[in-house]
């Protein structure tokens, strides 16, 4: 299959994305941060900030993102997010998390003398954040046109803070990711209303794009849009300057492969997830793992240099359901899968 042929617009901060490397989507088992650091920081060649959603409430991923809110308290209110007039013990909470993470991570780099690099930093996106927490009123935010702009523009904020923190911290260029596993259900009006005789209407795929598009914009640093499922190429495709990051094992020929095609083709970058989340029956072993990319590649269309300019490797998605071993070897196999390709994209048998 041929992709058509199209020129992205590549940003400079794209190109501050490395590729043939592998990084983690970001959730990892247990409840210890310093632990968690040292697989993260350890097992990739694109580190990442760990998120610990066993601690409970507000360390998943809404209640986490939620912390990074400019002036919108969250709280957990009948076993739901909702915006709340001031700061309570849910907020307090997940930011002592987010503190706690991030002193783990400072202190990873200073004793392992790693000063500079990359980082990643995984954050909800404001579509799929605006489909689960609640306005005080108990309708989502996704009803009401105006407090989604308002929740992009705190959150926007609330990230360029993350962000020089993290520089601040570690001397690390920093690349962030969206995870925006809701966003189909937001532009398809299916996230459940309060009611049922008042639902909630689809935000367009353009009107998406341009929220999304304001958030990318503003922070300016390389930017992964994440999602665990099956990609939304009518928001992706009017979205530039990102990277993609995909469950590659799900993607359907007929459906995907062609705007993935494109999406390459024109120098776009995927981070792809490819290593089971979960432990399988039987051993792997990173040289079959890297034959089926490379053969993903091949049908696709493209040149096997693709393998090592504009592709990241990746579990298919979060690790916090794995075993903590399970956890390091998938990392650790995304990381040999990715450099085996890098060193040579025609695949030689040099791959572990």
């Amino acid at each position: 299959m041929r992709p058509h042929h199209c020129v992205a617009r590549v940003s400079e901060d794209l190109r501050r994305l490395p590729t043939g490397v592998g990084t983690g989507i970001g959730s990892m088992p247990g409840t210890d941060p310093r632990e968690a650091v040292r697989i993260a920081a350890g097992e990739v060649d694109l580190p990442f900030l760990p998120e610990l959603p066993a601690r409970g409430v507000g360390a998943d991923l809404i209640g986490r993102t939620g912390t990074l809110l400019v002036d919108l308290p969250v709280d957990m209110v009948h076993r739901t997010y909702r915006l709340v007039d001031h700061p309570n013990s849910t907020t307090r909470r997940s930011r002592d998390w987010l503190r706690w993470d991030l002193d783990a991570i400072e202190e990873h780099w200073e004793t392992s003398d790693r000063r500079g690099g990359v980082v990643k930093v995984q954050a909800c996106g404001p579509l799929t954040l605006s489909a689960h927490i609640e306005l005080r009123g108990g309708h989502k935010i996704v009803k009401d046109r105006g407090a989604v702009r308002d929740v992009t523009a705190s959150l926007t904020e609330g990230l360029r803070e993350h962000v020089a923190d993290v520089r601040r911290r570690l001397g690390a260029d920093v690349v962030v990711q969206l995870d925006e596993p809701d966003a189909g259900r937001v532009i398809d009006g299916t996230v459940t209303p309060l009611t049922r005789l008042d639902p909630i209407r689809p935000i367009p795929a353009p009107e998406a794009a341009e929220l999304l598009q304001s958030m990318i914009d503003a922070l300016d640093v390389p930017v992964l849009l994440h999602s665990c499922h099956r990609p939304r190429w009518d928001l992706t495709s009017r979205l530039s300057g990102i990277a993609l990051s995909l469950d590659v094992t799900d993607l359907r020929p007929a459906v995907d492969y062609d705007p993935l095609g494109t999406f390459l083709d024109g120098g776009g970058v995927v981070a792809a997830g490819l290593v089971p989340s979960s432990e399988p029956a039987a051993p792997l072993h990173a040289e079959p793992v890297a034959r089926e990319l490379a053969a993903l590649i091949d049908r696709i269309g493209l040149p096997r240099a693709a393998l090592r300019d504009n592709l990241l490797v990746t579990p298919t998605c979060g690790l916090a359901g794995a075993t903590p071993d399970w956890a390091t070897r998938a990392l650790a196999l995304s990381s040999q899968v990715a450099s085996g390709l890098a060193a040579d994209p025609d695949f030689a048998s040099a791959v572990d």
